[in-house]
């Protein structure tokens, strides 16, 4: 049998993972990424890391067919990270080229939207569908974009960056350099930062309860859980969102007329309300035959996404 390895390489942790040729996770590990120690340390670690994970499991380097690895940024042909924004390795470095020299394996890289597409293709929400759409929500947004059951690429490996398209001109500026990305509004970022601005101008509200008057304190979950508790306070900020959200996926669905738009990600936990807010307003954005057989799901690999997708990588290669 072979075995393949999915790295996620995030700018914190690194968390990676064997797999058997049916997408199983069979062993798994996490380790501080610590990039500034350089590219190089990382990277040997990773394949420590990778090799501890063959002895406890009890097979041999020779059966390790390769390595998929998922990293932040756009890739060049599977190979380059044109910007690795995350990490202090340089722009255009070079991922592939050194893990494979530390490894001696085939090694393909992807940036980690993308891959997380990939992976809930062919192993979760996505499976059966040709032309689907993945929108992790997290600290950011993106797409990951899937047609003819291929990832779409892009000719700088940008393609999906779903999170900058401008839907307010007089916004909030953002990191990419822009100015109202879509990104500040419908983020965890976007949605602490409207729910600091109403709690800065009305106090007398179960939310600025529950953080006992710490609005640094506050986090997205407790908006939502008390939307979904039917407060009228927090209900107002979901709908700001969803409002946002139904716009920027309006665009992708007259763009691309995906079959189903799957979400994942942190945000992507509170469930119903974020997916009935935005169909609540979708047809105010997206042509109705965009929406006729359009389906909603939300990502079945949750935590483990990141390890299937960037195994899924050089998996695909034998679907």
């Amino acid at each position: 049998m072979s075995y393949f390895v999915g790295v996620d390489i995030g700018g914190t942790n690194v968390e990676m993972g064997i797999l058997n040729e049916l997408g199983e996770i069979l062993i798994k590990k996490s380790i501080k990424t610590d990039s500034k120690k350089g590219a190089e340390d990382t990277f040997g670690r990773i394949w420590t890391a990778i090799n501890s994970l063959i002895t406890e499991l009890g097979i041999t380097k020779d059966d390790i067919k390769s390595i998929g690895m998922g990293i932040p940024g756009p890739v060049l042909n599977n190979s380059v990270v044109k910007i690795a924004a995350n990490f202090s390795w340089g722009d255009n470095f070079p991922a592939k080229e050194l893990m494979e020299k530390i490894s001696g394996k085939p090694v393909k890289v992807g940036n980690d939207v993308k891959l997380i597409a990939l992976g809930e293709t062919l192993f979760g929400a996505g499976r059966g569908y040709k032309n689907s759409i993945t929108i992790p929500i997290g600290t950011g947004i993106a797409a990951g974009i899937i047609i003819n059951g291929a990832i779409v690429e892009g000719a700088d490996g940008a393609a999906g960056e779903f999170g900058h398209v401008v839907v307010n001109k007089q916004g909030y500026k953002c990191g990419c350099g822009l100015t109202g990305c879509l990104e500040t509004y419908c983020s965890a970022t976007g949605i602490i930062r409207e729910g600091k601005r109403r709690l800065a101008e009305n106090k007398e509200n179960a939310l600025y309860r529950r953080i006992n008057g710490s609005i640094d304190s506050l986090e997205a979950r407790d908006i939502f859980d008390l939307a979904k508790a039917g407060d009228k306070f927090c209900m107002d900020i979901v709908d700001w969102f969803c409002e946002y959200m139904a716009e920027g996926i309006g665009m992708l669905l007259n763009i691309l007329n995906p079959e189903i738009i799957i979400f994942s990600g942190g945000v992507a936990r509170a469930g119903d309300i974020l997916l009935d807010g935005v169909k609540k307003n979708l047809a105010k954005y997206a042509l109705g035959m965009t929406m006729e057989n359009l389906k909603f799901a939300f990502g079945e690999l949750n935590e483990e996404a990141g390890i299937k997708g960037a195994a899924a990588l050089v998996m695909n290669e034998n679907k």
